[in-house]
């Protein structure tokens, strides 16, 4: 996949309003081409922000993990597909997929299948009743999205090179969890640096705190497209 540097990183607008979101996306300014928005911000207005930032030129990622019957799913999905955004993340059980593949349906949309949460890790699963490992299930959902025709999954740069083997060149590959050396880990379990998630495979990497919570997220976002474009030279 042909990509720029800067087009690689997706920085989290996982900020409490509007107001911030906008007084961050100034400061970033041509730094940044493409943002995520989550519920925090989705259910402060982001929503109108995305289709803001699509018409200014940007790229827009709406992690929305949408998991529920299949008529609500599709049309869920046929709705974010006019608003104009890239992808939009779906939990990666096979009833949604489908359900999603058909809301999008002749859009540019592209679904993103969440395989397993990276702040999750084997105790977690085991103790919300899984009998699988994380890469077990990271591998078999993986394998069920491919063969759904789901554009992509999210995942742990700990899985990348192992759901790239089952996803192809065909999907792409989006990794949260990103901490340059010397981030604090926060919430995350299952983390790797800019460089070591692309050498893995990784396709986009989603960088939250490090940027938006950098005394200068413009000089941070800039060190993490310098790190993605090394890491990615021949």
């Amino acid at each position: 996949m042909s990509l720029d540097a800067r087009e690689r990183l997706i920085v989290a607008l996982d900020v409490p309003s509007m107001a911030t979101a906008e007084a961050l996306v100034a400061r970033l300014g041509e730094s940044v081409w493409f943002y995520k928005i989550g519920y925090q911000l989705a259910f402060a207005g982001g929503l109108s922000l995305a289709a803001g930032l699509i018409a200014a030129g940007k790229q827009v990622f709406l992690d929305l993990k949408l998991h529920d019957i299949g008529s609500t799913v599709t049309k869920g999905v046929e709705s974010v597909a006019q608003l104009g955004a890239t992808f939009l993340t779906v939990h990666a059980y096979p009833q949604t997929m489908k359900a999603a593949v058909e809301g999008k349906r002749g859009s540019k949309l592209r679904l993103l299948a969440v395989t397993v949460l990276t702040s999750y890790d084997d105790a977690d699963l085991a103790a919300a009743g899984y009998e699988l490992n994380v890469k077990e299930l990271a591998t078999a959902r993986a394998e069920q999205a491919r063969d759904i025709g789901v554009d992509g999954l999210v995942c742990s740069a700990e899985e990348v090179a192992t759901l790239r083997d089952i996803a192809g060149r065909g999907m792409v590959l989006v990794t949260p969890g990103i901490r340059p050396a010397g981030s604090a880990q926060d919430d995350q379990k299952r983390i790797m640096t800019p460089a070591k998630a692309i050498a893995a495979g990784a396709d986009y990497l989603v960088v939250g705190r490090p940027i938006v919570e950098a005394r200068d997220p413009k000089a941070a976002a800039d060190a993490i497209v310098a790190e993605i474009e090394q890491a990615t030279k021949p």
